[in-house]
């Protein structure tokens, strides 16, 4: 594939997906040759039959039929469907599957031994996740294809994701996997070339937002690998990146206090939300979307939608976090909140521009971008933190006020070095009484059914709670932390000879639960957590595994 070719797409993607509603058409669609020219909108080629797919359940995850290629010109599909969707005898699996084909399958399952240890099953399943640069497809999908080799989470995460990779890219780092992470880097730089930002993953359904923003943390990461110098070509990408998630600040004032991702503070100060693009219900969880806004008046679904969406974006789909009522999925308000782990992200942001623009010989833009650093930061002290909770919280828009919600997000700050000495020593203390389990952290201290509350773990969280208390002096606390994380990983392997996209480390004879689809194995950024905790720590001892 040419870079033109894929540049043409992805534009073609980021313009139907930003707001487009009406039937996608092509030259080639007109005269009845297939439409081979790249990545699709089932949604809006297919609006009838997408519609009733979803809503008929045709697949028990919605997500499965956007991943699946058309085999014929989109409009006979059409034609076919209005033609027999009436039939007494008509059956929309049997339809689907001679109109459709499934995507591609890749197993990540593994002949292991008995006795083959934890790291050498993590060092042996890079090969299994890794997907090589995607071609020109012959039938089009909701693929959008990459130039360079990519890993993918595994399980129903057949793409790459956002922020998965960079904890993905913890481990490739401790398999000495430079090249793969350096393909990687240059798939998301492409992204921000041609769309302005990285989407949530590369599928055109997933183009509707981003993820938190983990790039400058991944171009660090490599620079660590390598030089500073080495890394000096990400920075244009970077820049954009930042415009992008800063988009609408010039115009920001106390009559207008709201631009998209961004928000004025009553003091003047700019902070950062999740919000996402595109309108409607998300097209993999299309069935989930429309019953959820039942009953809802037009402007409710709208912000409903908007919201699901910011939650998507927030990587935390879905949390209690988001919820004005912990007991309502519907009062979701994800744009009302300034979330702790967001900006602290963008702080690092700010910080590597600076450091990347002093190298170039930028000194301006560095000044600059040093000045906005510190000012986020001290608006991250002073909004973020929470005496009484000895905690950093989110802050939510209206009622001006700290969530009263303990997640594993506030220990961003320490991870990305925003806490003072006196608030990281309170954050672990807090942390310790309240969200560390016997498996490690708990993502909330919600226990109300969604994946990203209590009783789950991720691994994210771990890897950001141990090298956020390193960071402060807590070694002995962060590498028993590590060690506990390991134990739990290395039990359901040994049961299951799987590794888990999340863990319940709250009752460790329990599985993890929640969410809108089974948990998965594979399973990248756990691998990755992983092998990054054994090559700080080491495995924990034989007898205290059991």
């Amino acid at each position: 594939m040419t870079r033109r070719l894929l540049a043409f797409l992805l534009f073609s993607t980021l313009l139907c997906t930003a707001g487009c509603t009406s039937t996608a058409t092509s030259d080639s669609e007109s005269n009845g040759t297939l439409y081979t020219t790249g990545p699709y909108n089932p949604w809006e080629v297919f609006p009838e039959l997408f519609h009733d797919a979803q809503m008929q359940q045709v697949f028990p995850d919605g997500k499965t039929f956007v991943d699946y290629q058309p085999i014929a010109p989109f409009e006979d599909i059409r034609a076919a469907y209005q033609k027999t969707k009436n039939e007494p005898e008509f059956d929309f699996q049997d339809f689907v599957t001679n109109w459709f084909a499934p995507p591609r399958q890749f197993s990540s399952e593994v002949e292991i031994a008995d006795t083959t240890a934890l790291a050498t099953h993590l060092n042996n399943m890079w090969s299994r996740l890794t997907r090589q640069a995607d071609a020109v497809p012959e039938f089009p999908s909701s693929l959008i294809p990459l130039p360079h080799p990519y890993v993918v989470p595994g399980g129903r995460f057949r793409e790459i994701y956002y922020w998965d990779s960079y904890f993905t890219m913890q481990g490739l780092r401790v398999s000495g996997e430079a090249d793969l992470i350096k393909s990687m880097l240059d798939n998301f730089s492409y992204f921000i070339d041609t769309l302005g930002y990285i989407p949530n993953g590369n599928r055109t359904y997933l183009a509707t937002r981003s993820q938190p923003p983990f790039f400058s943390s991944m171009v660090m990461l490599y620079a660590e690998m390598t030089s500073t110098q080495a890394v000096l070509d990400y920075l244009p990408q970077l820049a954009k990146e930042y415009a992008f998630w800063m988009e609408g600040e010039a115009n920001l004032s106390e009559d207008q206090s709201e631009g998209t991702r961004v928000v004025r503070l009553p003091d003047g100060e700019i902070l950062n939300r999740y919000h996402g693009n595109g309108v409607g219900p998300r097209p993999e969880s299309y069935r989930e979307d429309v019953e959820l806004a039942h009953g809802l008046s037009e402007a409710e679904q709208a912000q409903l939608f908007r919201d699901l969406r910011a939650a998507c974006e927030s990587g935390w789909d879905f949390s209690a976090r988001w919820f004005a009522d912990v007991n309502d999925f519907a009062s979701i308000r994800t744009t009302r909140i300034l979330p702790v782990d967001l900006n602290a992200l963008l702080y690092h942001l700010e910080t590597t521009l600076a450091l990347l623009y002093a190298e170039a010989g930028q000194a301006e833009e560095s000044t600059d971008m040093t000045d906005r650093a510190v000012r986020r930061r001290e608006a991250m002290r002073k909004y973020f933190w929470s005496e009484e909770q000895g905690f950093f919280t989110d802050w939510v828009i209206d009622g001006s006020t700290r969530s009263p919600y303990l997640t594993a997000a506030g220990m961003f700050p320490l991870y990305f070095r925003v806490a003072t000495d006196m608030q990281a020593e309170a954050a672990v203390a807090t942390l310790h009484q309240s969200i560390r389990k016997p498996g490690g952290v708990v993502t909330t201290s919600l226990p109300q059914g969604q994946q990203w509350d209590n009783p789950n773990g991720w691994a994210p969280l771990q890897w950001v709670s141990v090298v956020g208390m390193e960071h402060y002096g807590f070694s002995k606390e962060a590498k028993q932390l590590a060690h506990d994380w390991l134990r739990i990983n290395n039990r359901v392997f040994r049961d299951t000879r799987k590794m888990m996209e999340k863990y319940n480390v709250t009752d460790l004879t329990l599985t993890a639960g929640g969410g809108e689809y089974p948990t998965q194995d594979g399973f990248g950024w756990t691998n990755g957590v992983a092998l990054g905790f054994i090559d700080r720590y080491g495995m924990p001892p034989v007898e205290s595994i059991d």
